[in-house]
């Protein structure tokens, strides 16, 4: 099943970018008449018929439209800290969002070792992987916050909002993810993923006063990407 995307919907009809079109058109040769489906990233699939075989700028017309197509019934976000091989950063986007994440934020930490991160390549990547697995909402990406910042901004959310963090001999009891979940009826999460060098002291206080749940992946010791995807699926098979 071959997926376009379009932000721009007008008067029944579907107009696809000069990327997109390109590859309706040009690479996979689809003409005028042919059924086509279009994804407007923000939850609704619509299927159409190809009215116009432009390789710069192709029209489908709208047949049906299919909200909510490929949607998960809860709502995810996830702060985590970019590593310092920014391919693994860039698989954990991509996996994530063929399970079920609806917001990315980019967080600097006390302790990371990545301090800068380019929005524009994650942002290709989410489109590309929500189209291969079959979902017309395509996450947020947002431009990068300190960890405190982030802290910040979600204090007052009703979310369940959660912190993987190692300070349990600290005075800070932690909770498997698992358990966490299972244990409310909230359907909205923040869960929050360190850097390689873990959270400092500070962002961990904070977090905890501003309403974050201690929580841990397991006893196996594992990398940035691999706890925040973890935490993804945790999610997905908490409400499936």
């Amino acid at each position: 099943m071959e997926i376009f995307w379009t932000d721009r919907i007008e008067a029944g009809l579907c107009f696809l970018g000069e990327e997109e079109s390109a590859h309706c058109v040009r690479v996979l040769r689809h003409r005028e008449g042919d059924n086509v489906c279009v994804i407007d990233g923000a939850g609704t699939m619509y299927e159409c018929v190809l009215s116009q075989a432009s390789p710069k700028a192709a029209v489908a017309r709208i047949e049906k439209a299919n909200p909510g197509w490929g949607s998960h019934p809860y709502r995810l976000e996830m702060a985590v800290c970019p590593t310092k091989n920014i391919d693994r950063y860039e698989w954990f986007v991509e996996k994530a969002t063929e399970v079920g994440t609806d917001r990315f934020v980019p967080v600097i930490g006390d302790h990371s070792e990545r301090k800068v991160l380019k929005t524009e390549r994650l942002r290709r990547i989410v489109l590309s992987a929500a189209k291969q697995s079959l979902k017309a909402a395509v996450p947020e990406i947002s431009e990068p916050l300190t960890v405190k910042e982030f802290i910040a901004s979600v204090a007052d959310s009703p979310a369940l909002k959660m912190i993987a963090c190692c300070f349990e001999d600290e005075g800070y009891p932690r909770t498997s993810v698992m358990q966490a979940l299972s244990g409310t009826d909230k359907r909205e999460y923040i869960v929050l993923i360190g850097p390689e060098g873990d959270f400092s002291r500070e962002e961990v206080k904070l977090a905890t006063e501003a309403g974050f749940i201690p929580v841990h992946l397991g006893e196996s010791r594992l990398r940035t990407e691999t706890a925040a995807l973890a935490a993804v699926f945790a999610a997905y098979y908490n409400n499936i």
